[in-house]
């Protein structure tokens, strides 16, 4: 494959998975979509009553933002790239809570191995999008 090629496939790839990231940070200031985020972290995961889990779910959220657009800068690819990468191991926790609760949460109750391998996957291409 061409040099030229492989640049144009990865910024596009870099520029698919920042408005990813974008779009579900902003997802997070959505009410509803808040609050069931909200509750989606575990008890033994939530804060000692100083901080609530809504108050998490917009942390995350402005997390994601600044990692998405933190791709798209050459000077801050690699620390939001890492960032990324982190932050989907820290949150996988609600993912896997959530996965056990269908009643609770729907369609957002992705069944765990799906979900590990959906979370791994993202961050394998968040990585080559920092990184190639």
């Amino acid at each position: 494959m061409p040099a030229e090629t492989l640049a144009v496939i990865i910024t596009v790839l870099r520029i698919v998975i920042a408005v990813v990231f974008i779009g579900m940070g902003v997802n997070h200031f959505v009410p509803r979509s808040a609050r069931t985020m909200a509750a989606m972290i575990p008890p033994w995961l939530r804060p000692d009553g100083r901080v609530t889990p809504l108050t998490l779910v917009y942390i995350t959220g402005v997390c994601e933002i600044a990692g998405g657009l933190g791709l798209l800068f050459p000077p801050t690819r690699v620390i939001a790239g890492v960032a990324l990468v982190v932050f989907l191991a820290c949150v996988f926790p609600a993912n896997a809570y959530a996965s056990t609760r269908r009643d609770r949460f729907g369609s957002l109750a992705i069944p765990f191995i799906p979900r590990l391998l959906a979370q791994i996957a993202l961050a394998a291409l968040v990585l080559a999008a920092t990184f190639l």
